[in-house]
């Protein structure tokens, strides 16, 4: 039995303009849908179903009826594509343009005048024309949606049946066999151009869905090696990586060693090297070795299959800036074909024009108005803008996300993990015991059962000393808040860690050391760690401030600690020693003053980045506080703050460019038309372009230079 409930996508044909996807969202909306999003752009239909005793298949017919094609996964492209109707109609059309472009010139083709030449050329394209307009015009209608097919069908059938009207009645100055065929023609060769365009619009999302491998090459429990595609690889099964791989899920390194190319990830262009217990990216490829890995996450799990998602997520969502437009087309199509009437009624009754031009004019309005461009203004800038955000390592989350982080005026910075790396460096040493190597191999057996960062550091550091042995001590336990203890084999008690580990008369050392190693409490050696600063912090900081906006750093550490900070990297404003509480409250006093974003980590950062206007995460963060945030920098470089910045303000103001290109066509065109300066030939022609200036206005986005 077919499960009729549930979240269905369809990818669907024929869609034009904004109305056309308000119509199919208003019939999926009257059959009681969920969650309803319907794109022209993209073709898709997405919705879900909550009624068991709906059938589906009503809804497929529901929506073919009204003129448009939902394409089956395996099934048969169909022969009448927009391509094959274009050619069709182009080449009837084109004697028909061509003598009244030549007749202009004075040059008089015979045949071309005759008038059952020019009904014999123009009846096929009609036809055409009326069965792709005239179906979707029709269920608009019925749907109380009009679409911009209302207006081409209109226009085109007023133009051809007044043709035969002057044909039966012997009348040449009632001929406009070439403005209807026209009218038809150069529609679809706009619908066909803006077809091509749009698809170039998701062009990231179609660059990132490549970097999944069709196939895995799969190593069974019997030892068999097997190849499945990606969709039958499971969790928890081993797969083998040769050179030159891409990746297939996510997982770790089992066996092998090699270097991979995270750079759809990180931005970063330099192989990582990857060795046993190392994680590995779905989409990366191995550039050198073999590897075999186990699978801990596949398909839309991935990390991929969420970029994936979240790409396509932002991709839908509209900016405030695209309500006006949407408010406006909904009542569009109404207002044309009324000042199309006007000015037939207008023109013949009161200005004195034959019948013949008021109707002309009163269809070139028709014709010369264009919805589409509205509609396709905000979707196809936030496409492009969202796909070259995606391709440099950007997450967004929404169009709305960029919309409003463009008018940021604020950005509060937490310090550990997002100013500074987390990752402590020695800075200065003091040792009271000679023998140096010894001190190195107690504090390398010590830290060694410490989960602290500054423990890591420390070991890190040993490395590079070329210390790899420890001294041999037993009974090493971490004391909590303090450090860890172990006793040697003649008794002796050694203990680093803060100095909560110093007797009182050692307690001065706290101002210029962290660390401390003690034998008996007596001290062996004292450490100076410095966090280290994040790639990119200062330069980000100073951008921001070259764009007007207020920096500020809050943060639970020291005092002293933070104010070091702010003046090494430039802020003014900080706050130190801040609990979670005292964060949220910060940034909710800060957010309705002026808009605010919070760039931060941690679990404790997770409330205060939902609060702020815009919340902003690096890759390596919490699960928490990516979840939290609306923009996440993958790489966990800051200077990409600067890049997100910048392609968001480049985004919105192509937004606007694109809407004030869409008003000011239609604002000018349409009077233009009534009052005949445009005949319906040029006006479809005009029409058809008007689309391809906003798309292409878009996609100069993905080669605008930024930042």
């Amino acid at each position: 039995m077919v499960n009729n409930t549930g979240k269905f996508t369809w990818e669907v044909e024929g869609m034009t303009c904004v109305n056309c996807a308000a119509g199919v969202e208003r019939f999926l909306s009257r059959k009681g849908m969920k969650d309803i999003f319907v794109d022209f752009a993209s073709k898709e239909v997405r919705f879900t179903n909550e009624d068991e005793a709906l059938d589906l298949e009503l809804i497929r017919k529901g929506i073919q009826k009204m003129g448009y094609t939902i394409v089956e996964d395996g099934a048969v492209a169909p022969f009448w594509t927009l391509t094959r109707k274009l050619w069709f109609t182009g080449l009837l059309t084109l004697p028909m343009v061509a003598n009244h472009i030549l007749m202009l010139l004075g040059v008089h083709i015979h045949v071309l005048h005759l008038v059952w030449v020019q009904f014999a050329l123009a009846t096929p394209v009609f036809v055409v024309g009326l069965l792709h307009f005239g179906k979707s015009a029709w269920a608009s209608l019925q749907e109380r949606y009009p679409n911009m097919d209302v207006l081409i069908f209109l226009g085109s059938t007023a133009a051809y049946s007044y043709s035969v009207i002057g044909t039966v009645l012997n009348e040449a100055d009632y001929i406009f066999y070439e403005t209807a065929a026209s009218i038809i023609t150069l529609v679809l060769l706009g619908n066909w151009l803006e077809e091509r365009a749009v698809s170039r619009t998701n062009a990231a999302i179609e660059a990132l869905e490549k970097l999944q491998p069709a196939k895995a090459r799969v190593l069974m429990p019997s030892g068999a090696v097997v190849t499945l595609d990606i969709g039958e690889v499971e969790k928890g099964q081993v797969l083998l990586i040769n050179e030159g791989d891409a990746i297939p899920a996510d997982g770790r390194v089992v066996s092998g060693e090699g270097s991979v190319d995270e750079s759809f990830l990180t931005g970063e262009s330099l192989p990582v090297f990857k060795e046993v217990s190392q994680d590995l990216t779905g989409g990366t490829t191995l550039l050198s070795g073999n590897i075999s890995m186990e699978v801990r996450a596949t398909g839309e799990s991935s990390m991929l299959g969420q970029i994936i998602r979240m790409v396509k997520k932002a991709q839908q969502d509209k900016p405030g800036i695209q309500r006006l437009a949407d408010r406006i087309s909904a009542v569009f199509v109404p207002v044309v074909v009324g000042i199309s009437a006007l000015t037939l009624l207008l023109g013949y009754s009161v200005f004195g024009l034959t019948f013949t031009q008021a109707l002309m004019n009163a269809i070139a309005v028709l014709v010369i108005s264009c919805p589409c461009a509205m509609g396709l203004a905000t979707p196809t800038a936030v496409a492009v803008g969202i796909g070259r955000l995606a391709k440099e390592g950007i997450l967004v989350k929404g169009g709305k996300t960029l919309e409003k982080f463009a008018a940021i005026k604020r950005i509060v910075f937490d310090k550990t993990g997002t100013l500074t790396t987390g990752k402590f460096q020695v800075v200065h040493t003091r040792y009271e015991e000679a023998d140096q190597n010894l001190i190195h191999r107690l504090v390398y057996t010590l830290e060694q059962k410490s989960s602290h960062p500054i423990a890591k550091s420390l070991l890190e550091w040993l490395e590079h000393q070329q210390i790899r042995e420890g001294e041999r001590l037993e009974g090493a336990t971490e004391i909590k808040g303090k450090g860890v203890e172990a006793r040697n084999a003649a008794g002796n008690v050694f203990r680093i860690g803060s100095a909560a580990i110093l007797p009182e008369t050692l307690l001065y050392l706290k101002k210029d050391y962290q660390v401390f190693l003690t034998r008996d409490n007596d001290l062996l050696a004292a450490f100076s760690l410095e966090d280290t600063l994040s790639s990119g912090a200062s330069e980000t900081v100073q951008y921001l401030h070259h764009q007007a906006i207020k920096t500020v750093v809050l943060s639970g550490d020291q005092d002293k600690k933070v104010a070091q900070l702010a003046t090494k990297i430039g802020i003014e404003d900080y706050f130190s020693e801040q609990t979670p509480a005292q964060k949220l409250d910060r940034i909710e006093q800060w957010s309705d003053e002026i808009p605010t974003a919070m760039v931060g980590d941690g679990i404790n950062d997770a409330a205060a980045l939902a609060r702020a206007n815009i919340g902003i995460s690096l890759g390596n963060a919490s699960q928490v506080a990516i979840n939290a945030a609306d923009i996440v920098l993958l790489s966990g470089r800051m200077d990409q703050l600067i890049r997100a910045f910048g392609i968001s303000k480049a985004t919105l103001q192509t937004i606007r460019q694109n809407l004030f290109w869409a008003f000011a066509y239609n604002i000018v065109a349409i009077p233009m038309a009534a009052m005949g300066f445009l005949n319906p030939m040029y006006g479809a022609m005009f029409m058809a372009f008007s689309d391809v200036v906003v798309i292409g206005n878009s996609l100069r986005l993905n080669i605008k230079k930024i930042v």
